[in-house]
């Protein structure tokens, strides 16, 4: 294929904001390169990405598609028509829009519209951010030409030759954070002599998390610090009380993630594999709290991925009622520890991983 700039360019990823903020990060990168480039994501019609990517400036159609419930239950009786209907409706969007490529980040929806692009010989490339593949990304890695992994020894689940490691991509305001410092606490109408502890539970939020925030307020109080504290859409009527609070702010969501990580000095974090990779680059002093509610605990895998280079710290689930009071106290206590912290988990970041993503979406495309 001669060079062109107005290539058309098909992403599909969601569920989730670790499968959203990819997808993004790329087709900016893709849109910095060529301008005249045109976007349409795909997504499930009832998901987040229906809010997340038009806020981000792209089109998206939706399709009726979502996973299979582990437990048996009635939903699992709409799964193969919810299949049906979005392979249907795939075919249709991709015979209207003709893509150079389609590139998958992960999720329900980016199943469907990649096998039917890899039927219609359309050049197709998948991001796998984690360290444990989800099941859409598994089936696809037999058809798809390129598959871009953040992990070592992903062939146990792809194809050797089509792995290319390049990390994750994630939100390119991040990397100037150390900048923004004054401008976030000022943002946020923080106090710039004061501690700030944000908490992030993933884009949904996290159950366990959110209690145990709610369950340490006191504690917290006494440790002198003020919260930014993000606990998700499933949660926020329930905990925007303590919004009202002294040193305490609740958000549902927050769209100033750069703001939040500059602010902070320290994070409690979920373990998902953008969360740790946004976390690198930040480069602040983290307690990850894995949720043990996904595949092959990787979220525990992917902590441990950083812990184990002194990196980060972790507490378990079972451990938080324990360990956290003693674990917070000691960190928060020395500042050698947070610096030691801080400078060993920015070390271990990827920060060209949405280039190089990027360089491979080229490379198909010219061939």
């Amino acid at each position: 294929m001669a060079k062109k700039d107005t290539y058309k360019i098909i992403l599909s990823g969601g569920g989730t904001g670790g499968h959203i903020y990819p997808a993004i990060a790329i087709a900016n990168e893709i849109k910095s390169r060529y301008p005249d480039a045109e976007f349409l994501f795909v997504g499930a019609k009832d998901r987040m990405e229906m809010e997340k990517v038009p806020q981000a400036g792209y089109d998206i159609k939706g399709l009726w598609i979502s996973g299979i419930q582990r437990k048996l239950t009635l939903k699992n009786l709409s799964f193969p028509f919810k299949v049906n209907s979005s392979l249907f409706k795939s075919r249709k969007i991709i015979k209207a829009f003709k893509p150079d490529i389609a590139i998958g980040t992960g999720g329900f929806a980016s199943g469907p519209l990649l096998y039917v692009a890899t039927l219609n010989k359309i050049p197709t490339l998948i991001q796998e951010q984690n360290s444990f593949p989800g099941i859409t990304n598994k089936l696809l890695g037999k058809k798809v030409d390129k598959i871009c992994v953040a992990y070592d020894n992903l062939e146990r689940f792809f194809p050797k030759e089509k792995l290319i490691k390049t990390g994750n991509p994630v939100r390119q305001d991040l990397l100037d954070i150390d900048t923004k410092t004054v401008e976030a606490k000022n943002h946020f109408n923080l106090k710039h002599a004061k501690f700030t502890l944000l908490v992030i539970g993933g884009s949904l939020g996290s159950r366990r998390i959110n209690e145990l925030i709610e369950k340490e307020l006191d504690f917290l109080d006494t440790q002198n610090v003020q919260i930014i504290w993000q606990c998700g859409k499933l949660y926020y009527q329930q905990y925007k009380i303590y919004g009202n609070t002294k040193n305490v702010q609740v958000y549902e969501f927050l769209n100033n993630m750069d703001f939040a990580y500059a602010a902070a000095d320290i994070v409690i974090s979920r373990a998902g594999a953008i969360s740790v990779s946004e976390l690198c680059i930040v480069g602040k002093p983290v307690i990850f709290i894995p949720s043990p509610n996904v595949a092959e605990d990787h979220q525990t895998k992917n902590a441990m991925a950083v812990v184990k280079n002194n990196a980060a710290l972790i507490i378990k689930e079972e451990d938080l009622d324990a360990d956290f009071e003693n674990k917070f106290s000691q960190l928060i206590a020395s500042a050698e520890k947070q610096k030691e912290l801080g400078k060993n988990i920015k070390k271990l970041a990827l920060v060209n991983a949405t280039k190089e993503i990027v360089d491979e979406v080229e490379k198909l495309l010219k061939k």
